[in-house]
């Protein structure tokens, strides 16, 4: 089993930053690839960003480029999503996420571990 917990969430005006951290624990050796998703009131959760653990792939949303990057800490098992210019449409719950399987997906369905989500507000 591996444990995901996210922290970092909060409200933030358009055009602000915010960074989120995802402390993973447990078999973190059999993590092949972190992503981050985002659920907005009203929609289905999506993909925003993840990465290989180990690789360095990344795989980024359209909504999100050139504003949100995904990094990782080895020594504290932890992944981090940086997220720059923020717009109000960024406001939603945020998930990490882990995959086992070698590959690194887009679909929710396709993770195996999930954290508890944060929110994440961005006024206008």
């Amino acid at each position: 089993q591996v444990q995901l917990v996210e922290s970092g969430g909060g409200l933030v005006q358009a055009g602000g930053s915010l960074r989120l951290s995802c402390a993973g624990s447990g078999r973190t050796f059999s993590v092949y690839a972190m992503g981050w998703f985002r659920q907005a009131p009203g929609k289905e959760r999506e993909f925003v960003v993840g990465r290989t653990w180990r690789g360095g792939a990344t795989r980024v949303a359209d909504s999100v480029k050139g504003r949100f990057t995904i990094f990782r800490d080895n020594a504290k098992n932890t992944v981090y999503l940086q997220m720059n210019s923020l717009k109000p449409e960024d406001t939603a719950v945020y998930y990490c996420a882990a995959t086992t399987a070698s590959r690194l997906p887009s679909a929710q369905n396709e993770y195996d571990y999930w954290g508890q989500g944060t929110q994440v507000t961005v006024s206008s």
